[in-house]
């Protein structure tokens, strides 16, 4: 948590990165498949980051009824 930083805003945060590393990852696999490479593994980390992202905002959700 950085200073002066309230649990939500940490939590806004981390939403907000994880929006930014889904649509990078998303862009590299569209230019790997482009360019005729494998994106298996691309595609699983892809799930993972999204799964994780789906955790922080019903976090975020959960923090905000309160």
């Amino acid at each position: 948590m950085l200073e002066a930083e309230t649990t939500i805003e940490m939590v806004e945060r981390h939403v907000e990165v994880g929006r930014r590393i889904v649509r990078e990852q998303s862009k590299l696999i569209h230019v790997r498949r482009r360019e005729g490479r494998d994106v298996v593994e691309a595609e699983q980390l892809l799930g993972t980051f999204e799964d994780l992202q789906r955790l922080h905002v019903e976090h975020l959700e959960r923090l905000k009824e309160n």
